[in-house]
């Protein structure tokens, strides 16, 4: 059994919706946002304490957009990882990374100084810098997602989760009205894909078994 640690709106969510569009049985643990601070017993599953930690067997894997990957091959072959032997391969590895590198560290540094610190320790400066950083980072997507509905391979595939996920982060962030027209219909037709929906839900009736919002508040309280 495949099982998940994952907090409500974290990059874990990543994991998740890739579980259910590859349709895999897993069992879901949603904790309480943050992990390490919250619940210190997990530090002995994740010494970081982050999330997510994925176990398939004794396989231990904890970054996100490389689970991913492993759950199409591993339980593949499926369309959502493009093969090698196919021309866009190497786009698809390299918007898989970009999801992750580019576009969601951005946002984790304006959540640590607009939101994670205590009052004094805020950087409103930092947090801003990042936020334009992260926009201007969507000059890359926009050209692409106004001539195509999916980053690569001419179908959905495991980039468009890694990328998917990152801009649903910051549309929790506020900045969705900053999107290109072009990001914007992008996201929107992510929301729309069933397992996208069911991972939406198990996400929403694991925080509920456990007592925990179901909503991304505790991840993004307001500054």
């Amino acid at each position: 059994m495949i099982v998940l640690y994952h907090c409500v709106a974290a990059r874990s969510f990543r994991p998740l919706w890739a579980l259910e569009e590859l349709g895999l049985p897993y069992q879901l643990k949603v904790l309480a946002f943050p992990p390490r601070a919250v619940d210190r017993a997990y530090l002995g599953i994740n010494p970081l304490g982050t999330v997510p930690t994925l176990f398939d067997g004794d396989l231990r894997m904890t970054e996100s957009a490389a689970i991913c990957h492993y759950l199409g091959v591993k339980y593949g072959p499926s369309d959502l990882v493009p093969g090698p032997d196919e021309a866009d391969f190497g786009m698809f590895l390299n918007w898989l990374h970009f999801g992750e590198a580019t576009l969601t560290f951005p946002q984790t540094i304006v959540l640590r100084y607009e939101r994670f610190e205590p009052p004094e320790r805020r950087l409103p400066q930092a947090a801003e810098d990042y936020r334009r950083w992260f926009l201007g980072r969507l000059k890359t997507l926009e050209p692409l997602l106004a001539n195509q509905p999916t980053m690569c391979a001419g179908r959905f595939t495991m980039a468009d989760i890694s990328v998917g996920y990152a801009l649903l982060l910051a549309e929790y962030l506020g900045m969705a009205p900053a999107f290109p027209p072009s990001v914007s219909d992008y996201l929107a037709r992510l929301k729309l894909r069933p397992a996208f929906q069911r991972a939406c839900m198990a996400e929403r009736e694991g925080a509920e078994a456990e007592g925990i919002s179901a909503t991304p508040a505790p991840l993004l309280a307001a500054p």
